[in-house]
């Protein structure tokens, strides 16, 4: 990236600092995208491709201040997307039938009365394990970004900055009544994920699911949690 062949206005030890300052913010995009990345990049790989992104946000910007997380955000989401497309993590089948899917299961849904499980997809759409699989990965990516979000809102002072306290208090309740709402198994797999930072494929071990299984689930916790912002 150009921005390495700029001079920065830190010295090593100022930007290792910072670095580590800003570290959650780097783990908390990482989780965002480990499902996707999952097929193509190791967790360790993900890091380095948004501690890149982070460093880069540090030499352009310069001295951090209540505005830098949302820049850094932004540019290490973009390092991350750039690194996800040279990949082509997401495979050309998924991606022209996922529409198809998406109404499919929707409709499957409807004639079922209940939530489909990986079998019922499978057969319904004549697909293999794999995209099944994929498919809920891409449902569960866009399902815990928004949940991502939630929790930043209620705990970041950065992200609640121009609020005014009252609006401040009032996110940070809802989201402590939201969590305190989800079933245990929810909490639980809320805690892997967040306090632990356990990845798909290690909570599904631990709760003896499969990954589609927790992705499901991890979409009916964000459902659960954004109907008491609504």
């Amino acid at each position: 990236m150009s921005a390495f062949n700029e001079i920065s206005v830190f010295t090593p030890e100022e930007e290792g600092r910072y670095l580590q300052q800003w570290l959650p913010l780097v783990k908390q995009i990482v989780r965002q995208f480990s499902a996707q990345a999952d097929a193509v990049l190791g967790r360790d790989d993900l890091e380095q491709v948004a501690l890149l992104g982070l460093l880069e946000s540090i030499r352009r910007y310069g001295q951090p201040d209540e505005y830098f997380s949302a820049y850094a955000r932004q540019r290490i989401r973009g390092a991350i997307l750039d690194q996800l497309r040279q990949h082509d993590w997401r495979p050309r089948s998924l991606r022209q039938k996922s529409h198809r899917m998406n109404d499919a299961v929707r409709e499957l849904a409807r004639s079922l009365g209940r939530e489909p499980n990986e079998e019922d997809i499978r057969l319904h759409l004549a697909i293999d394990a794999e995209e099944v699989q994929q498919y809920f990965l891409v449902k569960n990516a866009a399902a815990m970004e928004s949940l991502d979000d939630l929790f930043a809102a209620g705990e970041s002072s950065d992200l609640l900055a121009g609020r005014d306290l009252d609006d401040q208090m009032t996110i940070q309740r809802t989201l402590q009544k939201a969590l305190a709402a989800l079933e245990p198994r929810e909490q639980l797999i809320l805690s892997l994920y967040y306090q632990q930072d356990m990845s798909l494929k290690e909570i599904a071990l631990v709760l003896e699911l499969t990954e589609a299984r927790v992705c499901q689930l991890n979409k009916k916790i964000a459902d659960k949690i954004k109907l008491f912002f609504e």
